[in-house]
């Protein structure tokens, strides 16, 4: 599910210069989740590790409603033994019955990527895994992911559990979701939980330090600045693979005070051919590159605006006849470089607020909401949201500009007055006229 302004001018001359090599890909603003690029958005494919965004979530959520403490200690069980040990899989080596803390498990899966940490928080969290791909999918219609399904918490292929997947779910199963819904849950974890960066963008960590657990985990990301593919201000989020979903990224980086997130999905060279880590971070340095060079991020309304014909409206049983109108802040979005030209504001009244003549009822309060502004291209194309959250970014309140007192009830009846007598001398002389 997306969320339409009015316009996609600004996607159509991003699909003209832009031929993503991957299933599937999107580019949104990391602000208010504007579409800027897709392509197969919508179509449900293999997400591997990226999965790990959504036990993040779920995690990261946790830890702020004081259901889970990050030196909350964990016993390792059977199952999280298990997946922790085989080197072809992303891990760290736990111990059957050792004790970890809830960081050091977070910071290994989202830095490593780590399989059998990740199911150890699920088993934190929800007690066992198969009761966490319950809430996994639970979240995932409550944050309007449509087109996702979550079949264990770690993006592996349940074969890879080797008949202790999660119940309910096949042996064949893997993860799926659709572009837009990997990029509108990178969009909630970056803007609701901004400290997932600080993690996310971390080089290299010593995992158990002075044990003889010792591993170093190198981030899988490297984009991030010192590492291979280092790009400048690239700072998140996660890698994904395996042979059902390809090689898959979702990459985020800021510069000049704005944000983007980029999806790539089974990324592949420009023959065509699936070449592994460089087709998904050059992929996505294709589509950053774009968007740093060709969007700004312009003020497209200024606060205390008034919309041409609108200034005021009519008021009645106020001591005024009139109230000026105007916006109480600034509307800001990124655009395509020199297009600022081709949008326009659009007044919406609060219907409640106005009679059917629209007009407002004294009194009025300065600063009181009478409507809402938002802006629209001219030429009637189509824009999206990756949420209704993001879109109201460019939606600002109007409001009252100064206060209108309620008359007294002597006014009132003296204008009532006036208007009984102006209706009866309306009527004669229509009916008079009438004679000749």
């Amino acid at each position: 599910m997306f969320f339409g302004l009015f316009a996609g001018v600004d996607q159509a001359k991003a699909e003209a210069a832009l031929n993503v090599n991957a299933d599937g890909a999107i580019m949104v603003d990391g602000e208010t989740g504007k579409v800027l690029y897709e392509k197969n958005a919508d179509s449900p494919l293999g997400v591997a590790s990226m999965t790990k965004m959504m036990t993040e979530y779920l995690l990261l959520d946790a830890v702020k409603h004081g259901k889970v403490k990050w030196d909350q200690e964990y016993t390792v069980s059977d199952l999280v033994y298990k997946i922790s040990q085989p080197t072809g899989l992303s891990n760290v080596p736990l111990r059957l019955g050792e004790k970890y803390n809830v960081r050091e498990l977070y910071e290994a899966m989202a830095i490593y990527s780590a399989n059998g940490t990740t199911i150890a928080l699920a088993e934190v969290i929800a007690g066992s895994e198969t009761n966490f791909v319950k809430m996994m999918n639970q979240k995932a219609k409550k944050l309007g992911l449509k087109n996702s399904k979550f079949v264990n918490s770690t993006g592996l292929n349940n074969q890879d559990y080797h008949g202790e997947q999660p119940q309910g779910t096949g042996a064949e199963e893997e993860n799926v979701m659709s572009p837009r819904d990997v990029a509108t849950l990178a969009f909630h974890i970056i803007n609701d939980f901004p400290d997932v960066l600080k993690t996310a963008s971390t080089p290299m960590k010593v995992f158990r330090e002075g044990t003889t657990d010792r591993i170093v985990m190198k981030n899988w990301n490297w984009m991030l600045p010192s590492l291979v593919y280092g790009y400048q201000g690239m700072d998140g989020l996660k890698t994904g693979t395996t042979d059902f979903a390809g090689y898959c990224f979702t990459g985020t980086a800021s510069r000049d005070g704005k944000r983007y997130i980029t999806v790539v999905q089974n990324a592949k060279d420009i023959s065509g051919k699936n070449d592994g880590y460089k087709a998904r971070f050059g992929e996505t340095k294709k589509m950053l590159d774009y968007a740093f060079s060709n969007y700004t991020k312009e003020e497209l309304v200024p606060k205390h605006y008034q919309v041409k014909g609108h200034k005021t409206l009519p008021v009645i049983k106020g001591k005024d006849d009139q109230v000026k109108i105007y916006t109480k802040s600034a509307i800001n979005m990124i655009i395509q470089n020199g297009e600022k030209k081709n949008y326009q504001p659009v007044l919406v009244l609060d219907k409640k607020k106005i009679n059917k003549d629209g007009e407002l009822t004294a009194p009025i309060k300065k600063g009181e909401t009478v409507g809402y502004l938002t802006i629209k291209p001219k030429n009637g194309e189509k824009v999206s949201f990756l949420t209704a959250e993001g879109q109201q970014k460019v939606q600002v309140n109007v409001v009252a500009a100064q206060d209108v007192e309620r008359a007294n009830w002597f006014v009132l009846m003296m204008r009532g007055i006036g208007h009984f007598f102006g209706d009866v001398w309306h009527g004669i002389s229509t009916t008079v006229k009438g004679w000749f």
